[in-house]
């Protein structure tokens, strides 16, 4: 088995990413970076979780939640430069 760390740098994603993603998804962090992983090896799993966190994004402004919105943009731009379009 591998850690999460092996996980976060095998698919060149950042903590925050994954924290987001396991908010939307509503499962557990580790569960959250397994996923992420796996759908950060193709072009449709990077364009999935490029959905994702601009989901975060509307999300979190739809509720008003500046600090969630803070985090969910800075995760956003954080991924798409280490995923940029194809």
């Amino acid at each position: 088995m591998i850690s999460i760390k092996e996980c976060l740098d095998y698919s060149d994603l950042t903590e925050d990413e994954v924290t987001i993603i396991a908010g939307l998804e509503h499962v557990p962090f580790a569960t959250a970076a397994e996923l992420a992983c796996c759908l950060a090896q193709s072009e449709d799993g990077v364009e999935v979780l490029r959905e994702l966190l601009k989901n975060a994004i509307n999300d979190a402004k739809s509720g008003g939640h500046t600090t969630a919105l803070r985090a969910a943009r800075r995760a956003y731009r954080q991924f798409v430069a280490n995923h940029p379009e194809q």
